[in-house]
């Protein structure tokens, strides 16, 4: 038996079924009221029939003011009652086949879109360095705005368990607004929460001290953290170590790696593309080498914790996600943009009736040669990037309505219907 089949018995004592987790991918399927919807519970169930021991949702934001895009879900006390039946069918189907169903809970921060916010909170007032007027100045949060984000953190777990939901991950990576907490090129602060990596991952650990508290010892808390912002000054590799142990020692069960920002990319696999170049920091050659993004990292991350680690990121062949697992570089294999071609290919996989996962996204680009990913233009390597990012957007909305994929769909018409869409989206939120 491959030992992709193993179950992974986390420290709280829950048990995932197998190796696999269908990484969290942003939906965008929420509708005006950021609610979620039948759309979500069709989409999780095609996932749930696929064999996968765990399933992350897409980020549920904690605050309607600080979204990732305009048709996000966020779970808020004001409101949360009237979507709490639907959270519980979106669970409920989630958790067919013993399978795992953990919600993501995130702030956006400082990369809220400037439509959505254009005084975003974040630890300092540093704005991204990216091209036009997409994100706005971000306001210094004050020790209530910290506390709030606290208690809504903790609110929205507490709703996760009450709907049905199996575990939580608590996002703090991508410059979402816990990652930002912990760059010092961000985080700014002389206060108890910024300056050393102790008062940088304060906020971390009363998140997860106040989760555990209210939630008990047996619910499952991951935590998604990078390895490296891969910007000069930044969140690095020596600081991810660090708190990586401090994580562990708060209490989480399971850390996920990943790593990069809006301006720097990583996460994506693009690690010849910067929005911000001058100050990029890249991946050592050997490291873009290997079949998954980031498990250099995470080798070197798990000498130092016991906990079982996640990689999320350019795993595609049966050997390379054995071989992972076997030396003890990961415990948990994350696949994102190849369950957006094909829901099943986990369980094809783990049936032998495959050896490797889809790599559609090679294959996909705006046009030939200076048209393509690899033209040396940096805006045409940028749209290629995102386009595939779109792409991907586009199946996932598909089999939300319960359509098989399109694996026909040029990139071209992919990046039209995400915009088209996301024009919508922020129609309807402002409406």
């Amino acid at each position: 038996m491959t030992i992709l089949k193993t179950e992974l018995r986390l420290s709280c004592g829950q048990v995932i079924k197998n190796r696999f987790c269908k990484a969290a991918m942003t939906e965008r399927i929420a509708e005006g009221n950021n609610f979620c919807n039948q759309k979500h519970i069709n989409l999780y169930k095609i996932w749930a029939s696929g064999d996968i021991g765990l399933l992350l949702t897409g980020n549920v934001q904690i605050d309607r003011n600080h979204m990732e895009g305009p048709a996000n879900i966020c779970i808020e006390e004001s409101s949360y009652k009237r979507q709490i039946s639907v959270l519980k069918k979106w669970a409920e189907v989630g958790t067919t086949n013993d399978t795992q169903l953990w919600m993501q809970i995130s702030h956006a921060g400082r990369q809220t879109p400037g439509e959505m916010n254009s005084s975003p909170l974040a630890p300092s007032s540093v704005q991204l360095k990216i091209p036009g007027k997409k994100f706005g100045v971000p306001v210094a949060m004050t020790v209530k705005d910290i506390g709030e984000v606290i208690k809504r953190f903790i609110f929205v777990a507490k709703v996760a368990r009450e709907s049905g939901f199996t575990g939580i991950q608590i996002h703090s990576a991508h410059g979402y607004l816990l990652s930002e907490f912990l760059s010092p090129d961000i985080n700014k602060r002389t206060d108890e929460w910024g300056g050393s990596l102790e008062n940088r991952t304060r906020i971390h650990v009363e998140i997860i001290k106040g989760v555990r508290k209210a939630l008990g010892n047996d619910f499952p808390i991951s935590l998604k953290l990078n390895s490296a912002d891969f910007q000069k000054g930044g969140f690095s590799p020596a600081d991810a170590l660090e708190s990586a142990r401090i994580m562990e020692s708060a209490g989480i069960d399971l850390l996920e790696i990943s790593g990069g920002t809006y301006e720097q990319p990583r996460l994506l696999g693009l690690d010849n593309l910067s929005i911000n170049p001058e100050r990029s920091e890249n991946r050592k050659s050997s490291s873009i080498a290997r079949e998954a993004y980031f498990l250099d990292y995470a080798e070197k991350i798990k000498k130092s914790i016991s906990i079982p680690i996640m990689v999320t990121g350019g795993f595609r062949t049966k050997d390379a996600m054995e071989s992972s697992i076997k030396s003890n570089a990961c415990q948990m294999i994350g696949v994102g943009r190849p369950l957006c071609a094909d829901p099943q290919s986990i369980r094809k996989l783990l049936s032998d009736q495959m050896k490797e996962l889809s790599t559609y996204e090679k294959s996909l680009s705006l046009g030939p040669w200076i048209f393509s990913p690899s033209s040396p233009f940096r805006l045409i390597q940028a749209i290629n990037g995102f386009g595939t990012q779109a792409w991907c957007y586009q199946q996932i909305k598909r089999m939300a309505r319960n359509e098989k994929p399109d694996l026909n769909m040029s990139m071209f018409s992919a990046l039209k219907n995400d915009i088209r869409d996301d024009l919508a989206s922020f129609k309807a939120l402002k409406s």
